[in-house]
């Protein structure tokens, strides 16, 4: 890609409409040319078949639409899709379609890396290479809508920024990218669809509340004590518990939305009846929901899934509290796409192997 082309996907459609009359194309063509990129999701400006070939020209001569590519996909058993995507010539993230029998949900990435490197993620482990812009994350839903609907004859129903990176670190495009997922414009879903995970930034979760969005949060908690979560969330010491209940207050204050607590269980480290004692404490600063996830053992790390009985416990124990508690199990693990396997494991997807060996 030229580094001088403007990324056209950047613009607004008025934007575009103002460039276009300041070089004497019509600005009517600019709701024709976005049409093309987002609802028709075009990698190139000569698909664009209605506005003429002079424009086309101009276009490719100030413009890139910057669209990924599939690098790799593999299919699991369970019929998980994961897909490498790559963004430039040296980096990939991925994403990941996940058919049930409710609902068919894509999890997506919101960066190339991440900085947060919490110690039980794969993703973690890899640097923070760049934010994903709006166009490189609607592309990522746009192939899997696609995949759900060609190869398992299902609409897409949920959408998770879940993949690798934080997205509150990325938050204009992560918004953006919404803003057209959920136009009619673009691929015209709900916000109540599309839930946005952070591993908890305060005074981002509060921009949130102050910007009223209207998709879902969850916050990837994993131990209800600072002491705990410390010691695999590095994130936690400079935005305690503390202050993310008082972030989750004023989020809900501002959009009147029920907020999702993710807590990965792990053998022997946070899954007595003491931490979900904590847990309830905690979670009973807002409405909200909790999802207790099977942890998907990595390469080199220390921890260990938590025996079912314990996870049976400790759900028992929540509930016995009028909460609203679901037991994730995971899927795609044959093909490292569960939650927090996503690192480009597979050779075959990896443009820069010494990343992970570090």
């Amino acid at each position: 890609m030229n580094s001088k082309l403007k990324l056209i996907r950047d613009l607004s459609v008025e934007e575009l409409a103002d460039y276009l009359k300041a070089n004497d194309f019509p600005s009517f063509r600019a709701k024709q040319i976005m049409d093309w990129l987002w609802k028709k999701n075009v990698g190139s400006f000569q698909e664009m078949k209605n506005v003429g070939k002079g424009l086309q020209l101009f276009l490719d001569e100030h413009f890139s639409i910057n669209k990924i590519s599939i690098k790799d996909q593999q299919i699991s058993k369970d019929k998980t899709i994961k897909c490498a995507f790559e963004v430039d010539k040296k980096s990939v993230v991925e994403g990941v379609l996940i058919p049930t029998s409710k609902r068919t949900t894509a999890c997506i990435s919101s960066q190339v890396g991440c900085s947060l490197a919490c110690t039980f993620c794969a993703t973690g482990r890899l640097k923070l290479l760049r934010n994903l812009t709006a166009g490189e994350i609607y592309d990522q839903v746009f192939h899997l809508k696609n995949e759900a609907n060609h190869r398992y004859q299902k609409s897409l129903s949920n959408i998770v920024y879940m993949g690798m990176g934080e997205p509150l670190l990325n938050y204009k495009n992560v918004l953006s990218s919404i803003d057209w997922i959920c136009s009619d414009d673009g691929l015209g879903m709900s916000p109540k669809r599309i839930t946005v995970s952070t591993a908890g930034i305060s005074k981002m979760i509060k921009k949130l509340g102050d910007d009223e969005v209207k998709f879902n949060l969850a916050l990837s908690l994993h131990a209800a004590s600072d002491e705990k979560r410390n010691k695999i969330m590095e994130i936690n010491e400079s935005n305690d518990l503390e202050s993310l209940r008082d972030a989750l207050q004023y989020f809900y204050e501002k959009t009147n939305s029920r907020v999702t607590f993710e807590y990965i269980i792990f053998d022997g480290f946070n899954d007595e009846i003491s931490d979900a004692r904590e847990l309830a404490d905690f979670a009973k600063c807002v409405p909200c929901k909790i999802n207790i996830i099977e942890y998907n053992p990595i390469d080199g790390e220390p921890f260990k899934q938590a025996k079912s009985e314990k996870v049976d416990q400790f759900a028992s124990f929540l509930e016995e509290r009028n909460m609203i508690v679901n037991v994730r199990r995971s899927r795609g693990k044959d093909i490292d796409a569960a939650c927090g396997q996503l690192a480009n494991k597979n050779k075959a997807i990896s443009i820069d192997e010494r990343r992970l060996k570090q």
